[in-house]
Parts: structure tokens; C-alpha cells; sequence
């Protein structure tokens, strides 16, 4: 059986989140290889933690004595999550824990977890008992049986949810059926996209670079992975009984955002972004978001320089105005062109050095914009509006290729 010989915390993995082929080097005491690697992603659940380690425990050393190790993966919660579950690693030998400092994100947590995983089946469970352990044993069949993924469903024969609201339940099929018409490859395969409790083989989803945005990472599984057999087991999603509910608005705006990511990068254009090697769909999206701030420049021009407002001097209308759409733009790349990096750098110092990157190239593209707008209104076109329009495409295409290069690098996540 796989023992700690100290109850020393992980090292968190750095670079791009994607799971070797070979599990990395670990220590077999009993000459018995590691079948389950079971990440458990925490944040504030030291209610919970304990409770949850001893279930799962004794399940798993019933079905596969000294066969599975369970990883606790706290994005450095405040309550100390991380330092209970530590403590209980002289309890549980089968224990090792993560303590993220540097990165949050649930879907980057499971990702780290696997990455230090030493498993030939990799599987996810809540921290929180809203997941139903004893379901564990029904997925670890289904994969045993040959599955490369087993999901449990709320939506299939013995699944469903405690005591959802009216809004939560449509909000939850709502977004079943938005995903089965923006990707139906994908989503037509389980019945239940939003799961955050399944088991994949690792050799299913080796060497794929995983970009989860948000808390659902079972899209990214099936969308890049390898995955052949797919079995779904159902479950009834119970209501925490400690700590407090982490579901907002916000994961089911990310659950869209990665439905259009995953159809872009599959699809048509993702095919023909890797056949040319530009990254196509990401400036599609910093193509939205430059359109967006056209709009603002646009406002903010004509309330400066419009000869009934303030009639300002065009040159120095254009400067303020660019500024403010640069803020417009900066916002908006960050959360969604550019989401997969910064969803693992979320520390205020780290989104402060992009802002500061990438006003820096924005500021040179406003140069350029400046320079190309008085050429084409004084000497081509002159139409303020025309002329403005023409300057700023010129300047989106020279501000995408070098904050792609310089303020958003997903090779240069820590």
C-alpha cells in the first residue's frame, strides 16, 4: 500500500495544465500500483473535510485496499482547510494535500490534483457531501467494466436533485439544451454536462493541454480528450448540510463562455487555426471585444470633439477616448479572450502587471492610431468617423499579436 512517510504538503505543479501519459514517480511500499487517484478540489470546508476523508476512506478500503489515494486540493482557504486535512494524513495514510497559494479555480484545482496523481483512473468528487459517496463505487464499476468515462448524472434513471428551486432547475436544463445546440458533439454524449463527480481513464485524456474555464471541467474532458465508452450513473444531488453554497451567476456565464471556447477551438475554426498556426478563435474574441470598445471610443469622440458638444481638438479627443476604451477592452480580454490564463493568475499583483502590459501596448497602438487617423482624415477621407474606424482596425490587428506575446502568455503561468 502507498504510504506518506511525512504528512509534508505537495508541491503544486506549475506550467500547462495537462496529465502525463505515465504517472509521475512515487513511492509503492507493498509492490501494489495505484488504480484510483481521487481529487478532492476544497475551499472553506474544513466543516466538511474530515467527514468526507473518512467516508471515502472506508468505501475505497472495502472495494481496492491500498489501491487508491485520495488528494485534497485547498486553494489556501482562509478557514485553514488545508491544515486540517494535513493534520489527518497521520489518520489516513491514503491522504496527501495541495495547498494552491498562487492560483484559484476549481477546474485548475482537479487538474493540479491529477497532475501529481499517481493513478491509472483519475475521478473528482465534491468536498462538501453533496456528492453521494456511495455512488463512488458504482462509477469505479462502470469503468472496471471497460467505460473510459463514467459520469453520475442527476438526469438519467435514479438521479435528481433535494430541493432546487424552480429557476435553479430550469437554469440547470436550460443550460443542457444551450450546450446540445452550440456543441452537440460534445454535450449529445452525457446527459448531464455540468457534473463535477465523475472517473476517466488517464490514457483518455494523456498529453491534451486542458483549458477549463470556470467550475465545470467534464466539458474540457470530453471535448479534448480521447474518450471512446462513456457510462453514466445516476445520483441525487443532496444540499450541504455545513459551510455555504459556491453556486452563482457567474458559473453558469462561464459554463457559456466555455461551450463558445470548446466549439471554436473543435470546430471549423479551431481545425483551421491549427492547420495556419494562429490562434483564430481567441482573436475572433479580441476582435468582439475591440468591437466593443469601438463603440466606447466612438461615444466618448463625439461628446469631446463633435462640434455641438464640447469641440474639443480631434487629436486630443481621440487620445482621452482611446484611453477609456483601452479600460473597456482590458476588462473584457481578461475575462473572456484571454480567460484560461487569467483564471490562474487571479492575484491582484498579477492582474495589475497584465493591466500595466497591456495599457503599455495598447498606449503604442494608440500611437499608431493617432498617426493613421490624421493621415487617412487629412489626406484620404475626411470623415472623422471613416477615418477613426480604419485606424482602429489597423491598430487591433498590431495590439492582439503583441499582448498575445507579452501580457497574456499561457506559457507563463506560476
Amino acid at each position: 500500500m502507498k504510504t506518506n512517510s511525512s504528512n509534508s504538503l505537495l508541491t503544486v505543479p506549475t506550467g500547462p495544465l495537462k496529465i502525463s501519459e505515465l504517472p509521475p514517480n512515487s513511492v509503492v511500499t507493498s509492490g501494489e500500483s495505484i488504480y484510483l487517484s481521487l481529487v478532492i478540489p476544497t475551499y472553506k470546508e474544513r466543516d466538511n473535510i474530515k467527514n468526507v476523508v473518512s467516508i471515502l476512506s472506508q468505501l475505497l478500503d472495502e472495494s481496492i485496499p491500498g489501491s487508491y489515494e485520495l488528494i485534497v486540493v485547498d486553494d489556501d482557504s482562509p478557514d485553514r482547510t488545508w491544515e486540517i486535512a494535513q493534520f489527518l494524513t497521520t489518520e489516513y495514510p491514503q491522504l496527501r494535500v495541495m495547498r494552491r497559494e498562487e492560483e484559484r479555480g476549481l477546474s485548475s484545482a482537479v487538474i493540479r490534483g491529477w497532475q501529481a496523481a499517481t493513478g491509472n483512473v483519475l475521478g473528482v468528487i465534491d468536498g462538501d457531501l453533496q456528492h453521494p459517496p456511495e455512488v463512488l463505487m458504482q462509477l469505479l464499476g462502470s469503468v472496471k467494466q471497460g467505460a473510459d468515462l463514467a459520469v453520475a448524472s442527476r438526469h438519467v434513471d435514479g438521479g435528481g436533485v433535494s430541493s432546487w428551486s424552480v429557476v435553479r432547475r430550469f437554469l440547470s436544463r436550460g443550460a443542457q439544451l444551450l450546450g446540445l445546440v452550440i456543441l452537440p458533439g460534445v454535450l449529445g454524449r452525457v446527459s448531464d454536462p455540468m457534473s463535477g463527480y465523475f472517473m476517466v481513464r488517464r490514457s483518455a485524456i494523456a498529453n491534451a493541454t486542458l483549458n477549463p474555464v470556470g467550475y465545470k471541467i467534464l466539458l474540457e474532458v470530453i471535448g479534448r480528450g480521447k474518450v471512446d465508452q462513456v457510462a453514466e450513473v445516476g445520483y441525487v444531488f443532496c444540499e450541504r448540510k455545513e459551510g455555504e453554497s459556491k453556486v452563482t451567476w457567474k458559473q453558469y456565464i462561464d459554463y457559456i463562455h466555455h461551450l463558445v471556447r470548446l466549439r471554436l477551438s473543435t470546430g471549423r475554426v479551431g481545425r483551421l487555426s491549427k492547420k495556419v498556426n494562429f490562434p483564430i478563435g481567441r482573436f475572433l474574441r479580441f476582435g468582439l471585444v475591440g468591437f466593443s470598445g469601438v463603440f466606447v471610443d466612438m461615444a466618448v469622440l463625439y461628446l469631446l470633439s463633435d462640434p455641438t458638444t464640447l469641440a474639443w481638438p480631434l487629436t486630443r479627443s481621440k487620445i482621452i477616448a482611446g484611453e477609456i476604451a483601452i479600460l473597456n477592452n482590458f476588462f473584457w480580454n481578461d475575462a473572456w479572450t484571454f480567460a484560461d490564463v487569467s483564471a490562474r493568475q487571479q492575484e491582484w499583483h498579477q492582474r495589475l502587471k497584465r493591466f500595466m502590459k497591456f495599457n503599455a501596448i495598447c498606449l503604442a497602438g494608440l500611437v499608431l492610431n493617432v498617426l493613421v487617423l490624421n493621415l487617412v482624415f487629412n489626406f484620404l477621407i475626411p470623415n472623422r468617423y471613416i477615418a477613426n474606424f480604419i485606424a482602429i482596425a489597423v491598430a487591433t490587428i498590431w495590439n492582439f499579436w503583441i499582448n498575445l506575446k507579452l501580457s497574456w502568455r499561457v506559457t507563463d503561468v506560476k
